[in-house]
């Protein structure tokens, strides 16, 4: 049985910032996921893939024991992204969107993976995300990802979506005009009142916001790091790390599990942003991780 499954994007990307150029790296929000939560658990990923996609890109996966049995590989080209940040890195310009196969993306899960005990909807179509909903049988954890794309053309439909998962991640913008809320604590409120129990907004250099209805909220900065190098992938990391340490768990998580994930979350999202694509991710290991996150603790703990 699959521990954790994600169902997402597997992209190249090519990357401007004020620290540099990467040209075609690794990316993807399927990639930076499964890389990050496999330092915590068992992973499996469904995505696609075009005949341009390196065997060798398909090893760094199977080296972090990630299960790719359900990554398709169709004729055409993989997806590809460029972008740019220049300043504070705060967001990033987009130079060229091509979708190629992922245009087509159809999510057919193994049988082996229909029983996955945690399952993450990245970023992808509402539609596709309620496809993988439908073949999954009773996963004790669902998360979700989207974006200002989806909110604005397919509301109805993640809507839909939103109804049938236990935690959201979203950033503050995305959590207003999902809610037509003015106030991201008012909007976050309404995000649980949909369904979920648990409300995660990803607030970049300033940290994160998780919400709970028996808890609250809870909320702590970023790692402090001088070495900001490309944010690409940082909120897909934090969610890699978020559900990969849930699914460690081999449970049900509580308010509490959720709010040790946004922990972990944090911390695995700090080395990504630390050199271009997957670059410092792939270089974290059970002692690097455990001491960044004493490093953190001590910062945020008294």
């Amino acid at each position: 049985m699959t521990d954790l499954l994600v169902v997402g994007s597997l992209a190249y990307d090519s990357i401007q910032t004020p620290k540099g150029r990467a040209e075609r790296t690794l990316g993807g929000s399927a990639n930076y996921f499964s890389v990050s939560a496999s330092q915590f658990t068992k992973v499996s990923l469904v995505g696609v893939v075009g005949e341009d996609y390196k065997d060798s890109d398909i090893q760094i996966l199977k080296d972090r024991n990630i299960d790719t049995s359900g990554m398709q590989i169709q004729k055409g080209k993989t997806f590809f992204w460029e972008g740019a940040y220049e300043g504070d890195m705060n967001e990033a310009q987009t130079k060229i969107t091509n979708l190629n196969v992922f245009e087509s993306f159809n999510p057919r899960l193994p049988a082996e993976y229909t029983g996955a005990s945690f399952l993450f909807l990245a970023n992808i179509a509402p539609e596709l995300q309620l496809q993988v909903l439908d073949q999954v049988k009773s996963p004790l954890c669902i998360g979700l990802d989207t974006m200002n794309f989806w909110i604005s053309i397919k509301l109805e439909a993640l809507k839909s979506v939103v109804k049938k998962v236990n935690v959201v991640l979203i950033n503050e913008k995305e959590a207003k005009d999902l809610t037509q809320k003015s106030s991201v604590v008012a909007a976050v409120k309404q995000i649980v009142e949909m369904g979920p129990i648990c409300v995660v907004v990803k607030r970049g250099e300033y940290g994160f916001m998780c919400y709970t209805k028996s808890e609250g909220f809870f909320s702590l900065p970023a790692y402090p790091t001088e070495n900001l190098v490309d944010p690409t992938g940082a909120g897909d990391t934090f969610a890699g790390g978020f559900f990969g340490y849930l699914s460690s768990l081999k449970k049900a998580p509580t308010a509490q599990d959720f709010r040790q994930a946004c922990i972990k979350g944090t911390v695995m999202a700090s080395f990504t942003i630390e050199d271009f694509g997957l670059g410092a991710l792939l270089k974290v290991n059970s002692d690097s991780f455990k001491a960044r996150e004493r490093e953190y603790l001590k910062t945020v703990t008294h």
